[in-house]
């Protein structure tokens, strides 16, 4: 797909337009990837971040929030909650923590592949490839790190670095494909100050880093947050990508244009802007992935990372059943097993030696 195109889509505000754009994405999809939803179980093991993001509730300076991580034994019981719901993927997710230390996490993965039958997929942040090599030789098989903007001062105003590192995000999304895992990465649409030649970029970069999996969202500032509290100021100027559902289905439909085989999630933030059919839709336009929350129910509110998160009243028992009837609704069907992106499975396995420094 050519730029103009792709920002052609972008700024499109036609009705029947954009549904041309949605049968487009969604016959790509059923020919690329299937009818099948593939169902991920995640837990928000932790919520200790050493980051300062402008927008993000678990960031470092916001000291009223309790933090907490979850004990080895929590998380093997989630694992197994997991497998009982028929998901075939946990998903452990965090904020960024350098205190989290690698081995702590390369044993708690290397016990949930022996314990279960499950896909694992780590969500940490920046680590050294060291870290990396390790959890992958644990036996963990997906790594999602989004680069969130192709802007570099855009990245930089919002996601100020730990002053012992500069962010390269690009740079260690190649380093995790180097190192063998099923690699994804995504954006946030309509950062203040993020224009649609940004957003077309960012999908460029999809498309040119053929990404296993893909995960956009709307860009939400939690009220703790120094863009929380600078609020609306109106509407937006001329050129603003807006943080909008319409703008998240077209770029979750143009990143399954781009990268057909991707797996693509209809994330809980579009449930969070549309509680009704938020996910549906998205699933409807492009998405074949969506995720469950497992985190146990004492634990989510303290993983606030925007106001008004969907489903953290819900008990983890009551997760799957509501998604499955979600995913029969829309006449699609559950997907089984590990659901590997297309993209991951058609390159040839390569081994990894993990090597002590």
């Amino acid at each position: 797909m050519e730029r103009e195109e792709i920002l052609s889509w972008l700024r499109e505000s036609d009705t029947d337009r954009l549904d041309a754009l949605w049968r487009r994405a969604d016959d790509t999809r059923r020919s690329c990837v299937g009818d099948a939803v593939h169902l991920r179980g995640l837990v928000e093991f932790a919520n200790r971040c050493a980051r300062s993001c402008a927008y993000c509730g678990l960031r470092a300076d916001h000291h009223e929030l309790p933090r907490y991580r979850m004990t080895p034994e929590e998380i093997l019981r989630c694992a197994d909650q997991i497998v009982d719901s028929g998901c075939g993927t946990i998903v452990l997710q965090s904020g960024e923590d350098p205190s989290l230390p690698a081995e702590w996490l390369a044993d708690v993965v290397g016990r949930i592949k022996s314990r279960t039958p499950l896909a694992v997929t780590l969500s940490v942040g920046e680590r050294d490839e060291r870290d990396w090599a390790m959890w992958r030789q644990a036996g963990a098989d997906r790594y999602l790190l989004r680069f969130e903007t192709s802007n570099r001062a855009l990245f930089d105003r919002i996601h100020p670095p730990l002053p012992d590192r500069r962010s390269d995000r690009l740079a260690d999304l190649r380093t995790l494909r180097r190192l063998n895992y099923e690699v994804g990465s995504g954006v946030m649409i309509g950062i203040p100050g993020q224009t649609y030649e940004d957003l077309a970029n960012d999908i460029e970069i999809f498309a040119a880093m053929s990404l296993d999996m893909i995960g956009v969202g709307p860009f939400i500032a939690h009220p703790r947050t120094p863009l929380g509290r600078a609020g609306s100021a109106g509407d937006p100027p001329a050129g603003q990508v807006p943080p909008t559902e319409e703008m998240t289905y077209k770029v979750i439909a143009l990143a399954r244009l781009v990268c057909p085989r991707a797996n693509i999630p209809s994330t809980t933030a579009l449930a969070t802007l549309n509680r009704q059919t938020g996910r549906e839709l998205g699933l409807m336009r492009g998405a074949n992935v969506v995720m469950p929350n497992l985190t146990p129910t004492r634990y989510r509110q303290w993983y606030e990372i925007y106001p008004n998160k969907a489903c953290v009243t819900e008990s983890p028992g009551d997760c799957v059943p509501c998604m499955r009837s979600r995913i029969q609704a829309i006449d699609r069907r559950v997907g089984v097993g590990h659901g590997n992106s297309r993209n991951r499975s058609a390159r040839a396995s390569q081994p990894i030696e993990f090597q002590e420094p």
